[in-house]
């Protein structure tokens, strides 16, 4: 099919997937810019992204509602702590109806390919509709790549589960299946709290190991919900309190001595625990030897309590094969008739499955061979890659707080540096490349000196590409705060604009408002972090410092 021979559609903004960075960004490009042209394209039947895919039994957040919302979009009713899968979905769900984003939503719509038109200075997306079975195209100035970190299921390993005779599902593409009085083996345990009194029995394969927190989850009452809504200012207060509350366990990621004294106390914490909520002779299969930090805490949904049934059992014993009654190990065999895999997901991928190309028909993964990793400048950008955004790209993951608010940060910072061509001063945007290798280096010599770092096999670390190091790509080895200043003030000397733009769009001017309320929220965060110790404030100086040198020539066009 030629795409020249075909209708193309257009639009301002392309956005690829329909998840919280996605509906976020829509809806800040209408609060800052009051731009409405947006085109969302997603592969699933509905919005959503991870809280649509994930529907397991017990599937929830691990952070609390609160921080885990958008700061422009609160929500004073939520019912729990820790909201649900389908409570995060409802969530989602009314914001992109607030703010007139689902009408621009195609689903079943997987794209393909997203190529560079140098002459057009677009992108022209190629999209399959799964439903008839066509091909169509889009083009846009701006794209962006929403496509999540965590949203490929990680294929089941284990040899022979194709001769199994019974159900056998992954939590990632959960369907609903009868448990009432089956044997059910499950490796992982992401659903187990949920459905291990429906089971005749459960026997779960532990393969690694993790250190559990006690949970941190409760009902929120009525009354408490009422105060949310009428009196706002409780409910800022609130995301703070628990925003710093997290952030200051940032300091258990950092191999300083403050770092190793936190997470001896952590580690405390979370062992005592363990050993008074599970079973004792599963003491040596659950409790970890490696740092705290190193894989994701757990903050327990019930799993230790729910160990105690009289049809569960845990084993550790190396998996042989799956045969078509059950699971054959090195010692013995479980019967079964489901088997559960709770395996997790592909990490270190950044739009999956989607062929980008940019000028010269550059492809992502040769321009990440030619950094030597997955990586991107400030998470965002790529060089080769004029006016194209990752939401929650490389390195943009953090282990200790919510990550609504790098995907805010991530969102505001392009917003920012792309007003110059949104003005009509320019056609593209693109990051050089010298800042972009330098800022890659800089980030992994960072996590170098992190936690992750210390040999535990978690996700976030693989081999680098010349197989000399391990290679973070999902870890950002900074606080919040150094994310957030860096967005706040772009280092404009970096970036570099070119050709002439079509025509100037009419964006709406945010003008001082923008630096008012900056200054007034960087003054009150100042505050708060200096406050609680120095360790909150290094890295953003220079960064700032930095920032301010190279923004000089661009004042006019920020403002």
């Amino acid at each position: 099919m030629n795409p020249d021979a075909e209708k193309v559609s257009y639009s301002l903004f392309s956005c690829i997937g329909t998840g919280f960075a996605a509906i976020a960004l829509g809806a800040q490009l209408k609060r800052w810019y009051g731009i409405e042209d947006i085109q969302f394209f997603e592969r699933h039947s509905s919005l959503g992204g991870t809280w649509f895919i994930n529907k397991y039994p017990g599937c929830a957040c691990d952070v609390p509602s609160a921080l885990y919302s958008i700061s422009f979009a609160p929500n004073p009713d939520w019912t729990k702590v820790m909201p649900s899968h389908s409570e995060l979905w409802e969530y989602l769900d009314k914001v992109a109806r607030d703010y007139d984003l689902v009408r621009k939503m195609a689903f079943d719509s997987p794209v393909e390919r997203c190529e560079w038109i140098e002459d057009r200075s677009r992108w022209r997306l190629t999209i399959r509709h799964h439903q008839s079975d066509t091909t169509y195209y889009h083009e846009s100035q701006f794209l962006f790549a929403a496509t999540g970190c965590l949203v490929t299921p990680r294929e089941i390993d284990v040899p022979g589960v194709e001769t199994f005779r019974g159900e056998v599902v992954h939590t990632g593409k959960w369907r609903p299946i009868d448990l009432e009085g089956k044997k059910v083996v499950m490796f992982g345990n992401g659903c187990l709290p949920a459905i291990v009194h429906k089971t005749k029995s459960l026997t779960q394969v532990v393969r690694t190991k993790h250190w559990i927190m006690p949970s941190l989850d409760a009902d929120v009452p009525p009354w408490v919900r009422l105060v949310l809504k009428w009196v706002p200012a409780v409910a800022w207060l609130q995301r703070l309190m628990i925003f710093c509350v997290a952030e200051n366990s940032f300091r258990g990621f950092r191999m300083t001595d403050g770092g190793k004294k936190f997470r001896a106390s952590q580690r405390k914490v979370s062992e005592d625990y363990m050993r008074a909520a599970a079973p004792a002779k599963y003491h040596d299969m659950l409790i970890p030897d490696f740092e705290v930090n190193c894989k994701r805490r757990i903050f327990d949904p019930g799993y230790l309590q729910s160990i105690h049934a009289d049809n569960f059992d845990l084993t550790d014993e190396k998996v042989v094969e799956i045969t078509p009654d059950g699971v054959r190990t090195a010692n013995g065999f479980i019967e079964a008739d489901v088997l559960i895999f709770a395996t997790g997901y592909h990490t270190n991928q950044f739009a999956a499955g989607i062929d980008v190309r940019g000028r010269g028909g550059e492809t992502l993964e040769s321009r990440w061979e030619a950094l030597g990793g997955e990586g991107a400048y400030n998470t965002t950008a790529m060089s080769g890659f004029p006016n194209f955004f990752f939401l929650l790209g490389p390195n943009s993951v953090t282990g200790h707080t919510s990550t609504v608010m790098a995907l805010e940060n991530c969102i505001n910072y392009a917003l920012r540096v792309i007003k110059p061509v949104l003005k009509g001063g320019s056609a593209t945007a693109m990051i050089k490349s010298d800042a972009e290798q330098r800022y890659v280096d800089d980030i992994q010599d960072a996590l170098q000196k992190t936690v992750w770092n210390t040999g535990c096999g978690a996700w976030y670390t693989k081999t680098s590409r010349d197989g000399t190091k391990r290679w973070n790509a999902m870890g950002y080895p900074y606080s919040q705060p150094h994310f957030w200043y860096r967005c706040l003030f772009p280092v404009w000397s970096d970036w570099q604009y070119s050709g002439r733009a079509a025509y100037a769009s009419q964006i709406r001017n945010q003008g001082s408002g923008l630096w008012i309320r900056a200054v007034v929220v960087a003054i009150v965060t100042l505050a708060v972090l200096g406050f609680l110790g120095r360790d909150w404030l290094r890295g953003i100086v220079p960064d700032l410092s930095a920032a301010t040198r190279g923004s000089a020539a661009f004042v006019p066009n920020y403002l």
